[in-house]
């Protein structure tokens, strides 16, 4: 169950500090590499004990946070490991593309033609939902529902039978991220909003497509999430991402193939490393 937070924790560099931290109404922000984002959770004991010593503190040792069962140290921890994953330069070598080429709307637009006609969960309320509702035949499960949505136990239910399943990233603060993947194993899943961690670790664990967010305003996301700001992170100062498990791949294999053909000067001879083998497995 631990595995893929075990891989997330290792990403994260064990020299890096924390530049800055601010838990707001509806986001905390860590800042390293880059500005993590992930949002404020609505459950659990809102006491930080580790305040007034995060900022400063090895961004490793924060990210292992990520662990915990008291979910605002837990989102602690997802935010600092964005705060080294999501940085506009990993992200777009991930994509293979600049983040200026990406689409500036929600993943649930651009899925509505893909999901005409198929069974379609939604883990998470999000607000703009109406373009997957028009298409498909749709779920929404959530820890406090609202009128039309299911409980979240009906997930043992009802996720095994489903086509396309979005899941909201904060299921990695809650824990449940890893059975509802387990559950959704028939289905094509997309990690969805601004706390997904965009990497290629969790094409490995039944995510089939990323749709998170880069901050690339620094400074403005800063003030957003100070003064208890929501939507406001996407007018300017934070930009929509969506890569797919080929696309993440294909970039990766391509990069490798590219490095296994570079010549090395050893010795003063250049020598050719691995070139025209492809071993991908």
């Amino acid at each position: 169950m631990w595995e893929v937070y075990d891989e997330l924790i290792a990403g994260v560099p064990p020299d890096l500090e924390v530049e800055d931290c601010i838990v707001g109404l509806n986001w905390v922000l860590v800042r390293s590499r880059a500005t993590g984002l992930v949002m404020t959770p609505l459950e659990g004991h809102p006491r930080i004990k580790l305040a007034g010593k995060i900022k400063g503190m090895p961004v490793r040792e924060l990210a292992m946070r990520i662990k915990s069962w008291n979910n605002f140290e837990a989102a602690l921890g997802l935010a600092a490991v964005n705060s080294v994953l999501n940085t506009p330069e990993q992200v777009e070598s991930l994509c293979g593309q600049p983040l200026s080429s990406q689409p500036q709307v929600s993943a649930f637009t651009c899925f509505q033609e893909q999901v005409r006609g198929k069974k379609v969960t939604v883990i998470g309320h999000f607000p703009d939902l109406d373009p997957l509702a028009r298409n498909c035949k749709l779920t929404i499960l959530e820890r406090r529902p609202r009128e039309g949505d299911l409980p979240d136990p009906a997930c043992e239910y009802i996720l095994p039978e489903q086509d396309y399943v979005f899941i909201t990233a904060t299921t990695l603060i809650n824990k449940t991220f890893p059975r509802l993947v387990e559950l959704s194993r028939r289905a094509r899943v997309i990690l969805v909003g601004p706390s997904t961690p965009l990497t290629s670790v969790l094409f490995h664990y039944g995510v089939d497509t990323l749709a998170g967010t880069v901050v690339v305003e620094p400074e403005l996301i800063r003030r957003v999430v100070q003064e208890g700001g929501c939507l406001e992170i996407f007018k300017g100062g934070g930009r929509m991402v969506q890569v797919s498990r080929d696309e993440g791949l294909a970039v990766a294999r391509s990069r490798q193939s590219r490095e296994q053909a570079v010549q090395v000067t050893m010795g003063g001879r250049f020598i050719a490393i691995g070139a025209g083998q492809e071993n991908f497995a």
